[in-house]
């Protein structure tokens, strides 16, 4: 992982424990087995819990078709949260993974599986990152609009890191495939 603008600086964070840097992240959630909304809301209130993490928005709920997903797969709920954090990355990444482990999510070979619960790392402030187990920013994150639509409704001046404004992302993806459900609302318990 490097920091913006020279590759070559250590996180000294990550090797002393010290120096914790305030870092704005922003994270994807989805769920489209067993009571998805319960896991969605299961996983704001284990970050909300989480020390060193501080929730600062959470998007509506949306209402997603699946992407590039095994046919039959049922709709994802999805949402975004926006927090601030001086974890460091990978901290952060366990934390995230721990959610989903703690929600049974099972991890097969077949991409885009159906899933209980997915915790992505979107953005962690002007990190980048592109080792085989986290890519930041997420490298997807551009041409979806189960991110882009949540992110923009809570955070509309966003821009993702190496791709551009959200509003200017969210006009060249097709939104059709997801559909605000306000009826579903995710709270800091």
């Amino acid at each position: 992982m490097t920091e913006t603008p020279n590759p070559h600086i250590i996180d000294a964070d990550s090797l002393t424990g010290e120096m914790h840097p305030i870092r704005r992240a922003v994270l994807a959630l989805g769920s489209n087995l067993g009571e998805r909304m319960d896991a969605l809301q299961g996983a704001v209130d284990t970050l909300a819990d989480t020390p060193d993490v501080w929730l600062t928005n959470i998007s509506p709920v949306y209402e997603t078709e699946p992407v590039d997903a095994p046919e039959g797969s049922g709709k994802f709920l999805n949402a975004v949260v926006l927090l601030d954090t001086t974890l460091p990355v990978a901290t952060l990444l366990d934390r995230a993974l721990a959610i989903e482990d703690a929600y049974e999510r099972e991890r097969t070979d077949v991409q885009n599986a159906p899933r209980t619960l997915d915790v992505d790392l979107i953005v962690v402030g002007d990190r980048r990152s592109d080792l085989p187990t986290l890519k930041l920013p997420h490298p997807k994150a551009h041409e979806r609009a189960f991110v882009l639509q949540p992110w923009y409704d809570v955070e509309p001046d966003a821009v993702l890191l190496d791709a551009g404004p959200i509003a200017e992302l969210l006009e060249k993806v097709d939104r059709h495939v997801v559909s605000r459900r306000d009826d579903l609302v995710l709270q800091v318990q």
